[in-house]
């Protein structure tokens, strides 16, 4: 195994199956805003064979969403991966498999997201990728797909998320959980336009 094969899937070393702590400051995990990169699709296809491998009897959809799918769009270099599944019950069943690539289940925003299932996957300190499970073609689902796409149809939106993304990250540089918060209105407002529907 190389070490780039290493450092996309940790194997053995890979954290066990645990809810993560979410703290409300991490130094650690400080938010900075990136130029965009073109591996980033590279980096989403490659996950995606791996989580159509590993929950291949949950027959899952899987899309790239998040800034990293936004062409020339800045974003936090973390890939975000929208798995979708006939059943949130059934695929906890299997979620374990996970935790052997590396994914710790974060439970904290499902108070807040309740049909919506979070990981993350953290190497060497570093964030490196989100996996969103939901129903498929469910609600979230749509949100999910429909602001991406708004983001991808106009670039004077993409432009305008952008400007407040680096705000944010300046502002809330280590309060992952504030930049997050302040996107939220500019989110809603996207997915009211009819660009976003």
């Amino acid at each position: 195994m190389t070490a780039s094969t290493q450092l996309i899937y940790p194997g053995r070393n890979a954290p066990s199956w645990r809810p993560a702590a979410v703290p409300a400051v991490d130094s650690a995990d400080a938010v900075f805003i990136f130029p965009y990169d073109p591996a980033w699709p590279i980096r989403f296809r490659i996950e995606a064979q791996l989580l159509r491998v590993v929950l291949a009897d949950l027959q899952p959809q899987i899309e790239h969403i998040g800034s990293t799918a936004v062409p020339e769009l800045a974003a936090k270099p973390i890939i975000d991966i929208l798995v979708g599944v006939s059943s949130l019950e059934r695929f906890m069943r299997h979620g374990m498999r996970l935790a052997s690539y590396g994914y710790d289940y974060v439970p904290a925003y499902e108070t807040s997201l309740p049909n919506r299932r979070f990981f993350k996957r953290v190497v060497d300190g570093v964030r490196t990728h989100h996996v969103h499970v939901v129903e498929a073609d469910g609600k979230d689902w749509t949100r999910y797909l429909q602001f991406r796409d708004s983001l991808r149809s106009s670039p004077e939106l993409a432009a305008d998320y952008a400007r407040l993304k680096h705000q944010l990250a300046l502002r809330h540089r280590h309060d992952r959980d504030a930049y997050t918060a302040g996107k939220s209105s500019f989110v809603e407002q996207a997915l009211l336009t009819p660009s976003a529907a």
